[in-house]
């Protein structure tokens, strides 16, 4: 059934019913495309079921303009082909005139020729119809309608033939005396609607016009279209009257039942989508039935973006059939990307502002355009239709005129460039530096890859011989650096040789991505090495190519981090040069120097914290550059437990960060903020920040994320977090991160895992490789690479007491020469859980008032609480406890006094792996991973008897009642270190 048709319909039936009493009417059916005009035509002949009413219908095309009286002939052929052959002779016997109008249906009667009773349609020149034809074609309409009253229905009026045209301008002129309404369609916004003829037939017409349908109307044409199948309905007897397919709607079935409803969200995206347009709507829906039954709330993003091809073939259509000024203008704004101001589409156009506007007002009467003073289309569809109506050379044509058009606007330049990017190869001069501009422009609101496609644009229009290519091609570089490493080294390398001088070429190196987060590839070191023999030694330079040269070696030294002849030369450089901070590139240098030497903690400390401070108080906290040295700081304040300045320069970076920084920028910075958390102890903040970290560099690309992936790490250790350990190994293998930092931390989570599962022999052989690792890189930190305090506490669990005694003495020896607190002070307290009586309080002590001096509260909180373990009772014993209660409390440990209190069954401060038997041991560590006694019997292949005895000795030296307590007592006994 029609929607929102109603006044129409009443109309149309009022008109016939007085054409019964003898007064005929003329209606015309107006409004822009796709309004629904041909439906509602095709849906009056129903109006005539009970009434004697006669119906002819003609529908005109713009492709049967050329046959004169195309329309009237369908007039009449609708009523001649059912007639009898003997009525259809008689009738046509007094036509006159007419008889050459009707054409095949005129007998082959040659008695009776051309007299001037039956003269020619048309005039000697055959342009224009006869006064007699024209009133022998009335006469016999007024003969039919004599008997019947009739309903003549003419569709796409501005599309009829011109003899056509003139014979309904003389039946309407002379509708006195018939018994006929006329209805005729006219689509807004056509070239034909203001054709002379076609006016003077609209003007003696009640106007009808068709408006958009309302939501409620939507709502009800959704419910025809998506309906259920229902049971078998019963035959019903057909009802007089002809009956046609509408396209537009879809008619209710008697055999359908409707849904209970429609979702009210769908419906709502369906409407705006349409515009209350009901062949968009239909196109809309068709689409959306094609892939679902029953649409719902999940379907409306699907309405609010779906372009259906059907209703762009149809639009395409429409178009074809405008005047050039409207298809030009169509074209221009499709080209333009709706840019909403009309000036630069009417001048792409070509057209005045006169013809412009008259243009815009034609797509607007059309129904294409919502707004006649915006170039702006109603649909997204109806730019594919016009894009689609132009050949690919001509988009190209229109494409690079919009660029010109744009240019000599002053338009910004990635709006010029938008065009550029849709042409093979430009004419004009300036299309480069628009492009570049373009460029710039998105490098500085971050967002690299805009700029990386419209520089691979620009050297389409630059030949290789051009210098202007090798700038290209390093600003290129530049913008793939942070997503696509392998072409910004290839274009860099493809840059260097068209470059003139050593020190251009110099620049172009430095642009390589190999920044401080991450290593360089053995691609982009071996350009480093090459540009920066070149260039020559820094010492030896000034200016410029001296900053060149000391940023070369920078990066070539970092480069080779990992080779431990490299990294002692480079801690033997710091030992002899003095340092500078002033210049970028003497900062640079300096952080990697740092940086190496706390890997091999080739120099103190103190020294190096205290240098590394100074290139922080010259480094900017808001501005984070792709070079920037601070990574290599954190890797050195972290190292000699001396975070204080880097945590307030992280803070104020944060501060300062715009909030729409790249997840690349961002990522760094809170692995940065994790590592700090972690070295002043402080679990539940470096976790967050951790986390953090980690999704903003999976969001973000490869760059920070071995960083995130070490802090992380760390802080599963730190914590004891099974589960987040778990989760870090199984990120790891799926997303690799690269670097030998993040590796070793992997390696020490996966030996906490291993010694969890009850295998602390493969846990100690995961450390120690790791451990070889390292020593055999020349990385000795005793803070950064904690792997020695793990060993110690796995070669204890095997009840190795010698091997763990040499690890501690070398940890010891180690944290005495580095001189950090926290390395020392952990040195110390582990050494005196080896040691007993009072030699073990002595070690205590001393670890504790060392770690008075360190950054990490946690570390301290742990010295306290194992000294307040090995004083048992008295007040000095319970001021420790409740000072390590309230540290761990404060670092989000967990503790609490009545854990910091000694177990009752054994010695305070005695390690579980002197209390407890290898077999009590093993059995003990099975029950930590959650296993009942018969699966540890069956697992270690004894009788449950066994097990529980194991367990019961276990309860008693440990003075614990339970499982409960026994889990609790394994985790305070384990090793727990930090990064």
């Amino acid at each position: 059934m029609l929607h929102d048709r109603d006044t129409e319909l009443a109309a149309v039936r009022r008109a016939l019913c007085d054409a019964d009493g003898g007064r005929s009417s003329h209606l015309l059916l107006t409004g822009p495309f796709g309004i629904g005009r041909s439906a509602l035509l095709r849906a009056l002949p129903r109006l005539a079921d009970g009434l004697r009413v006669r119906v002819l219908r003609a529908d005109a095309a713009p492709m049967e303009q050329d046959f004169a009286f195309g329309v009237v002939r369908q007039l009449f052929d609708s009523l001649l082909t059912v007639l009898p052959a003997d009525a259809r002779e008689r009738w046509l016997a007094r036509a006159g005139a007419a008889r050459a109008v009707l054409g095949d249906f005129v007998p082959d009667t040659p008695e009776v020729p051309n007299t001037p009773d039956t003269p020619d349609a048309t005039d000697p020149a055959g342009a224009e119809p006869t006064g007699t034809a024209l009133a022998d074609v009335r006469r016999l309409l007024a003969e039919l309608s004599a008997d019947t009253p009739l309903l003549l229905l003419v569709d796409d009026l501005q599309w009829a033939d011109g003899p056509s045209l003139r014979w309904l301008a003389h039946l309407t002129a002379r509708l006195d005396g018939l018994r006929v309404v006329v209805v005729c369609t006219l689509r807004d916004g056509d070239q034909g609607t203001w054709h002379p003829l076609v006016r003077e037939v609209a003007d003696t017409a009640r106007e009808l016009r068709l408006t958009a349908l309302s939501p409620t109307a939507t709502r009800a044409l959704i419910r025809d279209r998506f309906t259920a199948p229902g049971p078998p309905q019963t035959a019903r007897p057909e009802t007089a009257g002809p009956r046609t397919a509408r396209p537009e709607t879809a008619e209710a079935d008697p055999g359908r039942t409707e849904p209970t409803g429609i979702d009210a969200e769908f419906a709502d995206a369906c409407h705006r989508a349409a515009a209350g347009n009901p062949l968009f709507l239909v196109s809309l829906l068709d689409a959306i039935a094609a892939t679902t039954a029953r649409p719902t709330a999940a379907h409306a993003e699907t309405a609010r973006t779906l372009r259906p091809g059907r209703l762009r073939d149809r639009i395409v259509t429409c178009l074809r059939t405008q005047s050039t000024p409207v298809r030009d203008l169509a074209a221009a704004i499709a080209t333009l990307g709706e840019p909403g101001d009309t000036a630069p589409a009417g001048r792409l156009a070509g057209l005045d502002p006169v013809g412009c506007a008259a243009a815009l007002s034609a797509l607007h009467q059309l129904g294409l355009l919502p707004d006649p003073h915006r170039a702006a289309f109603v649909h997204p569809v109806v730019r594919d239709a016009v894009e689609a109506s132009m050949s690919a050379g001509e988009r190209q044509r229109r494409h690079e005129g919009a660029a010109a058009v744009l240019y000599d606007l002053g338009r910004p330049a990635e709006e010029v460039a938008a065009q550029l990017m849709a042409v093979a190869a430009s004419r004009h001069p300036w299309s480069g530096a628009v492009l570049r501009g373009a460029a710039d422009t998105a490098l500085r609101r971050g967002e690299p890859a805009p700029a990386a496609r419209y520089l691979r644009r620009a050297l389409l229009d630059v030949p290789d011989g051009d210098p202007e290519r090798a700038r290209l091609l390093v600003e290129l570089a530049v913008a793939e650096r942070s997503f696509d490493r392998a072409a910004c080294e290839r274009h860099i390398a493809q840059a260097i040789p068209l470059l003139a001088t050593a020190r251009e070429r110099a620049a172009a190196a430095l642009q390589l991505p190999a920044n401080f987060l991450r290593a360089a590839s053995p691609t982009s070191a071996a350009l480093l090495r090459r540009v920066a023999c070149e260039l020559g030694d820094p010492d030896t330079l000034d200016g410029a190519a001296r900053e060149a040269a000391l940023r070369l070696e920078a990066r070539l030294r970092h480069a080779d981090c990992r080779d431990p002849a490299r990294l002692a030369d480079s801690i033997g450089r710091l030992g002899v040069m003095e340092p500078a901070v002033c210049s970028r590139g003497e900062r640079e240098l300096l952080a990697v120097l740092l940086h190496a030497a706390t890997l091999g903690a080739g120099r103190p400390a103190a020294e190096l914290a205290g240098l590394a401070e100074r290139i922080l108080d010259r480094e900017p906290a808001t501005v984070r550059s792709p070079h920037s040295v601070v990574p290599l700081l954190v890797t050195t304040l972290v190292g000699a437990d001396a975070p204080g300045a880097l945590e307030s320069w992280l803070s104020a970076g944060e501060r300062g960060r715009h909030p729409g920084g790249s997840a690349e920028d961002s990522a760094p910075g809170h692995a940065e903020q994790a590592l700090v958390h972690l070295a002043r102890g402080r679990l539940a903040l470096a976790r967050e920040q951790a986390e953090r970290a980690r999704l903003r560099a999976e969001a973000g690309g490869p760059e920070g994320d071995g960083l995130a992936t070490a802090a992380l790490a760390a802080v599963a250790l730190a914590a004891r977090d099974l589960p987040l350990g778990a989760k870090v190994l199984a990120d790891a293998d799926r997303r690799w991160p690269t670097g030998a930092a993040p590796a070793a931390m992997l390696g020490l989570l996966r030996a906490r895992q291993q010694a969890h599962r009850g295998d602390p022999s493969a846990a100690l052989d995961t450390v120690l490789a790791c451990g070889r690792e390292l020593e055999s890189a020349g990385w000795r930190n005793p803070v950064l690479f904690p792997w020695r305090p793990w060993a110690v506490g796995l070669a204890r669990r095997l009840g190795d007491t010698f091997a763990a005694r040499a690890l501690i003495t070398e940890e010891l020896a180690r944290a005495e020469a580095w001189g950090a607190p926290v390395a020392l002070g952990r040195a110390l307290r582990l050494q005196a859980a080896l040691a007993g009586g009072a030699r073990a309080v002595d070690l205590l002590r001393e670890s504790v008032e060392v770690l008075r001096r360190s950054a990490d509260e946690l570390e301290r909180a742990r010295a306290l609480r194992d000294l307040g373990r090995r004083l048992g009772g008295g007040a000095e014993a319970a001021a420790v406890r409740r000072e390590a209660a309230r540290l761990a409390a404060a670092c989000g440990a967990g503790w609490s006094e009545e854990w910091a209190a000694a177990a009752p069954g054994r010695e305070a401060g005695v390690p579980v792996d002197v209390v407890l038997t290898p077999s009590e041991r093993r059995v003990a560590d099975l029950v930590g991973h959650g296993l009942t006694n018969q699966e540890i019997a069956a697992e270690l292949r004894v009788s449950a008897r066994a097990v529980e005895k194991h367990l019961t000795n276990s309860y008693r030296k440990l003075g614990i009642s339970g499982r409960r307590e026994l889990v609790t007592v394994l985790c305070e006994a384990e090793p727990v270190v930090r990064v």
